[in-house]
């Protein structure tokens, strides 16, 4: 049987619209977090740092004086999750290793962040990292090429 454009349409957003149960848990655990007082609700001010910990920036539109429950900030916490780009977040995290702004990750950049999140790796395994995806042989990592590794097709 054929489907309609408009039940594919559906079926694809339903599917798009679920959380991954460790994103479900890590959604849970923010507004536990954040809910100071225990009483299942936070205020706005509680949900603009909860937002800021789970890397969102709140639109001033977005902006309520009342009390937020756990099932309301669920649904937008799940919204604004649904709604990220994937390349803009392979992009954050990229920034995130040329923190020289040089527009490359360089030898230097990766064997910071591997220190940085305890990871005790030699100068010749990192070197290996970089030749390994290393397309265009600068012995650094670009942008494209960080691409590739991400979406696995490096």
């Amino acid at each position: 049987p054929q489907l309609s454009a408009t039940s594919m349409d559906a079926k694809r957003r339903k599917k798009r619209r679920e959380l991954s149960s460790e994103q479900k848990a890590e959604i849970k655990d923010a507004f536990e977090l954040f809910d100071s007082d225990n009483d299942n609700a936070i205020t706005y001010h509680e949900f603009k740092v909860a937002l800021r910990a789970l890397g969102f920036d709140l639109k001033k539109s977005e902006d309520d004086s009342g009390k937020l429950s756990q099932a309301d900030f669920t649904e937008i916490v799940t919204d604004m999750l649904l709604d990220r780009d994937p390349t803009d977040e392979i992009v954050r995290a990229f920034k995130l290793f040329d923190d020289d702004d040089s527009g490359k990750i360089t030898f230097r950049n990766l064997k910071k962040v591997a220190k940085e999140l305890g990871e005790n790796m030699s100068d010749q395994e990192l070197r290996a990292m970089i030749e390994e995806f290393d397309k265009d042989g600068d012995s650094a990592i670009s942008l494209e090429e960080f691409m590739a590794i991400m979406t696995g097709e490096a």
